[in-house]
Order: C-alpha cells, then structure tokens, then sequence
C-alpha cells in the first residue's frame, strides 16, 4: 500500500477527481448508488483526517497524499495522528476538536475501532459525515461510509500465496509444517485477513497437507498486538523453542510486512534455512520488496495507498456537492450495529515472479526490482 514519491500529476488527477465526482474507472469494480445523498456544503470546507500513527510507511503516505490532495481540491485539511503509544485517548480527543472546528466530513483511520462510538455520536449529532478509512469502526450507527481495500481477497491471496510457496519453496512434497500469525485485535481488519487467509488454509489442515505443529489456529493465539514487530518475532522464537528444535519450519501466515521481515529475523537466528522457507506479507513496504527480490521474503499485497486515498477525496467530492455516493459493496461490512456501505478497491498478489508487472506504476518499487534483476 505504498507509493514513496507522489508527483503533481498526481496530486491534480486527486484533485480533480474530487472536484468532478467522476468515475473511478471500475477500480474496486462497478460502482453501484449507496442511497440517499448529504445535503452538501461549502466548497472550502474544512475535512478531517484522523490516522493512526507513524510507525507504518503506508500512514505516512496517506497523510501527506490527504493533505495534498484536499488541499488541492479547494478544502481545509486537517491531518492528524495519534500517537504511537497505543492508547486511544488521543485519537479520541482529535476526532472531537475537529468536530468542534467545524469538520463537514472526517476521515477516520481508527487507533481502536471499538472506542470511537461516543466521539462518532458527536460527529452525527452535529451533521458531520464519517468515512471509516483502511479500518472499519465497529458498533456504532454513526459510520457512513467505508473505504479500503477488499481485505478479506487479501486474507484469501495471502493463504493461496503460502500454498504455492510451499510447493515452489520448500524441496518436498506435502505435509508441510506451518505456524500462523494474525494482526492486532484491535484492527477489525485482523480477523478479516485471517478469515480470509483460513478459508483457503483450513481445508488443507483439515486433509493433512499442512499440518500447524505448534496447535495454535484460534485468531486469539495468533494474535500480534499492535502490529509491532517485535511482538511477533518474541513469538516466533517461542515457537521455533517449543516445537522445531528437530522438526523443520516450512512457512508462515504473516499478515503483513513488518511481521514477515521480524518472522524472518527470528528464523534466520535459530539458524533455520531461509531459502526453503515461505512467509506471506502484505503492504508492498520496500524493505520487503527488497527481501522478495532476494529471495527470502516469498509474496506480499500491493494495495496502492495513491488510489485509496484518491477514492477516498472523491467520495468527499460527491458528499460536498449533495450527490450519491459510489459504493459497490453493500453486504459483506458488517459492524456489529449496521452493514456499512462500502466502496472496496482490489488488492493484487506481488512475488518475485511478477513484481516487475505488479509495480510498472510505481518509480521507486520498480526501480529496486529491476536492481535486482
């Protein structure tokens, strides 16, 4: 979900999509109509953006393409993070001023999306229109709309990815021994990769081709908390301790790329072969395209954050001028209170064999492909 440069070109394609409310191009498929539309408000308005943190390269960018983005398209922006600290409060605290500051629609990449109902009853109270961003905002009425990536497609790219990279990888034929992580409990998004991921994996632990050595399925004993990687490879080097002392590692369900390249670390240290190992990602993060293209590292996601946030101003648009907005999905986000209306972007599977093809929009991620080509 990078792009590391973003140049004016683009930054005006954002601009004006905002401003014209055109048609995205069936990006995240056919958009279909998602109701009744806002009453609209003053070109110049301000909008909110309230992210996470830092500690991600993909929050980075979407901050700085938000603020360019809607400051290019005539609004206030208003960008702000939340600490890396991990608690809530402060996300809390920013969502709420930005409502007192006259926010016609903010932009919510939630620290907790279980902790923001009292802040979001605010927001509808006062007329303010909410797009959760990346993350759903669970139970609570008071989402409008949702944006992202369609992350239970990444869950499933990510599972297929680990099966082909056992067969491609390991140097023998099934079973294979597998351990699985999960992203933080925290993140709606988690338990959807991992349903995702599992509805490919399960019928294949179910017959015995893959076989989890350490037990540990449930999403809550494969949980990473904060998606900190050092959380992960601290398990990782419990599991490698307690169950491949004499058994070999073949692959590993990692959610994303901070926790592959800290899975790897830990393999690497306990003097397992990493050339017959497989670990899935997701993010497209430089280091790990470059682990990719030096063979170690087997796959990741490529979820363009330039379009999420592209998709994401335009929606805005629409809700500034009082139009439809475009959704095209309308069952599968379910929050606990409502379904959230939804326009889902879609993901694209990258290994080494088609990172050239998966990156020719991308300067910098192609260029350290074909560096190691």
């Amino acid at each position: 979900m990078k792009r590391i440069a973003l140049g004016a070109a683009a930054v005006a394609a954002i601009a004006a999509l905002a401003l014209t409310g055109c048609s995205s191009g069936g990006r995240g498929g056919d958009a279909a109509p998602s109701g009744s539309a806002a009453a609209g408000f003053a070109a110049d308005a301000a909008i909110g953006v309230a992210l996470p943190d830092k500690t991600s390269e993909n929050w980075v960018l979407a901050g700085d393409l938000f603020k360019s983005g809607l400051e290019k398209a005539g609004f206030k922006a208003d960008v702000q993070y939340a600490p890396a600290s991990n608690t809530v409060a402060e996300q809390q605290n920013q969502i709420s001023a930005m409502i007192t500051n006259g926010a016609k629609v903010i932009v919510i990449g939630a620290k907790d999306g279980k902790q923001l109902g009292t802040q979001l009853q605010q927001a509808a109270d006062a007329g303010v229109k909410i797009i959760a961003y990346d993350r759903l905002i669970e139970n609570t009425p008071n989402v409008d709309y949702y944006v992202a990536f369609d992350n239970f497609k990444v869950g499933e790219l990510q599972g297929q990815a680990l099966l082909d990279g056992l067969a491609a990888r390991s140097g023998h034929g099934a079973p294979w021994n597998i351990e699985l992580f999960s992203g933080s409990p925290d993140d709606a998004n988690s338990a959807v990769f991992f349903n995702g991921a599992m509805k490919v994996l399960q019928p294949k632990i179910d017959d015995g081709t893959l076989k989890v050595v350490s037990g540990q399925t449930a999403i809550a004993q494969t949980a990473t908390q904060g998606w900190k990687a050092e959380n992960a490879q601290s398990r990782m080097d419990s599991l490698l301790t307690a169950n491949y002392t004499s058994a070999t590692i073949d692959g590993v369900l990692s959610p994303n790329d901070t926790l592959a390249r800290a899975i790897i670390t830990s393999v690497k240290q306990a003097g397992k072969d990493i050339s017959t190992f497989t670990v899935t990602g997701q993010d497209s993060e430089v280091e790990s395209v470059k682990s990719i293209m030096a063979g170690e590292q087997y796959s990741t996601i490529n979820k363009d954050t330039t379009l999420l946030v592209e998709q994401t101003i335009k929606m805005i648009g629409q809700l500034q001028k009082g139009e439809t907005v475009d959704v095209n999905d309308t069952e599968q986000y379910k929050n606990g209170v409502k379904v959230v209306p939804a326009y889902l972007l879609k993901p694209v599977i990258v290994t080494k064999d088609n990172a050239a093809e998966a990156y020719a929009n991308n300067a910098n991620l192609l260029a350290i492909v074909k560096a190691a080509q």
